[in-house]
């Protein structure tokens, strides 16, 4: 047995679990909440969808199905409704016809600009009450377990929190 592992080191993994679990549940209750003013416009999974495009820009029908993790007539009956609501617009490539390329249109953006303006209102007013000292250790915290998690850095300036265009 190494010396980083043990019972200490397992009640530590065990208390950094349940804090991360009762964490997400404060997120997606924040995450449910803002979508709230638009669930009449969009499910949870077409929103997925208009994310990926707000961070993408002008994606392939396949590529958009790799990056929601289903298949890709399920990517093209959601890129449907969601170009029948006017949310984005869906064209063949002009360079490959075989391929439909999506974009976001104006409201699609202003949907998506709407609801992460209340996720970044709600989540700054939780963060708000925290102490200096707690906002730095969250911070380095989130980092970490980002980066743990495959995920890029974040950055402070893009209308996402992305330090680029992926999700």
């Amino acid at each position: 047995m190494a010396d980083d592992e043990g019972p200490a080191q397992g009640e530590d993994q065990s208390a950094v679990v349940s804090a991360v679990l009762a964490g997400s549940r404060l997120l997606v209750a924040v995450a449910a909440r803002s979508l709230a003013a638009v669930e009449d416009k969009v499910t949870l999974a077409q929103f997925r969808m208009l994310v990926v495009l707000a961070g993408h820009g002008e994606t392939k029908l396949v590529t958009m199905a790799e990056l929601l993790g289903v298949n890709s007539s399920t990517a093209m009956r959601m890129a449907d409704r969601l170009a029948g609501t006017g949310l984005m617009v869906r064209e063949v490539n002009p360079h490959n016809r075989r391929e439909s390329l999506m974009r976001l249109t104006e409201e699609g953006r202003r949907i998506v600009d709407q609801v992460m303006a209340h996720r970044r209102e709600e989540i700054g007013a939780i963060v708000s009450r925290m102490t200096e000292a707690q906002r730095h250790a969250l911070i380095s915290a989130m980092q970490a377990f980002n980066e743990a998690g495959g995920e890029g850095p974040t950055h402070p300036q893009h209308p996402l929190g992305w330090a680029d265009a992926s999700v």
